[in-house]
């Protein structure tokens, strides 16, 4: 009986490892982006995105091969003040580009552990293409205990150079440097 299990065992292992890489959707109710930046030295504005959508091809035998997609308006920007958004939206930052459309597209993922990873893509904001990296934790990976089927989290961060997309009004004075976590939420796609 134990060498009939092993054999059955032994069968199967191919299978598992050429599993193929699963397709997830972004939970856009529980998925946002978060920025911050340093105002003069006087305080941190924050901003955020929400509610956007976007795709993970995610491969659990080989987290390497997984990869990830998303694009949204960047008029959906939230600033908690109407004159910021305002005058992020004019002609000082992104009303200066006809493209509105923020899109990151991974190119690879380096693991560097059980649940860590660098996911190194190309960010398109205002117009301009850039390679980035991604800092990402897989948070938790399970049955989704309301909705009864496989989901997927994540958090990453990264810093950007604002300049980098034209976007560098009154740096240095207004950092250069924004801050960026994002948290995301991801449902087997049906």
């Amino acid at each position: 009986m134990k060498s009939l299990l092993l054999a059955g065992a032994v069968a199967l292992a191919p299978i598992a490892a050429v599993a193929a890489p699963e397709s997830y959707v972004f939970d856009a109710s529980h998925t946002q982006i978060v920025f911050s930046y340093n105002h003069l030295g006087f305080s941190t504005g924050y901003g955020m995105f929400g509610g956007f959508e976007g795709e993970i091809e995610y491969d659990a035998e080989d987290p390497a091969a997984s990869t990830v997609t998303t694009s949204f308006d960047v008029t959906s920007m939230i600033t908690g003040w109407q004159g910021r958004y305002d005058h992020f939206m004019s002609e000082d930052f992104f009303g200066a580009s006809d493209d509105k459309t923020v899109s990151f597209t991974s190119k690879s993922i380096e693991v560097t552990g059980d649940d860590t990873g660098l996911i190194t893509g190309d960010l398109t904001l205002n117009g301009v293409t850039k390679e980035i990296v991604l800092d990402a934790v897989l948070t938790q990976a399970g049955e989704h205990p309301m909705e009864g089927k496989p989901w997927l989290g994540f958090h990453a961060t990264t810093t950007l150079i604002r300049s980098d997309y034209n976007l560098g009004m009154f740096a240095p004075y207004v950092s250069d440097e924004v801050e960026v976590e994002i948290s995301v939420e991801a449902m087997k796609a049906e």
